[in-house]
């Protein structure tokens, strides 16, 4: 995953939210008595460049993309961003193609034989096509976002799945 890296102390105060290896939708949900799921966009679509090799796509290969914003009432915490392969909607993840306002989040954490792979993380700037995607949703500028990104795989399919973090879920 080209310029995604580990965790690094630069993060603060992001850190606690990048480096959460559980459910984000629980800890969002046990933080934001209100939160909820709004689905932006899902689409058949061409991945990110960066996402092409992770996934091990053609570079003109079209995969289903996903945007959801996690919210609390109607404030955007997070923009996500789901990478999933065709060939993965015709075997084990086909049930995601309808999820609609419902948290991937939840779908992945709920299957024990879904793998997780590790966590990477970058400051997306106000160049990379990310942020673009989830400057509209911020309630002031912002220099640089936080974002991390993981793949999940069930029976050797992998999807990615990349959270950008808004500033707001850092405030109270």
């Amino acid at each position: 995953m080209t310029n995604w890296h580990l965790a690094t102390s630069t993060m603060a105060p992001w850190r606690p939210w990048l480096i959460h290896h559980g459910s984000l939708t629980r800890l969002l949900s046990s933080r934001f008595p209100d939160f909820n799921v709004r689905r932006l966009r899902q689409a058949f679509d061409l991945p990110y460049r960066d996402e092409v090799a992770p996934l091990g796509l053609g570079g003109h290969e079209r995969a289903l993309v996903r945007e959801v914003l996690l919210r609390s009432g109607s404030v955007p915490l997070v923009y996500a961003h789901t990478v999933i392969p065709s060939a993965c909607l015709r075997g084990p993840w086909r049930q995601l193609a309808g999820l609609g306002n419902q948290s991937l989040g939840a779908t992945l954490f709920a299957d024990p034989r879904v793998e997780r792979f590790p966590l990477a993380f970058r400051r997306v700037s106000r160049r990379h096509p990310l942020y673009l995607a989830a400057a509209p949703y911020l309630t002031e500028p912002a220099a640089a976002l936080w974002a991390r990104r993981s793949q999940f795989a069930l029976a050797g399919h992998r999807l990615m799945v990349t959270e950008v973090f808004l500033p707001s879920v850092i405030r109270p």
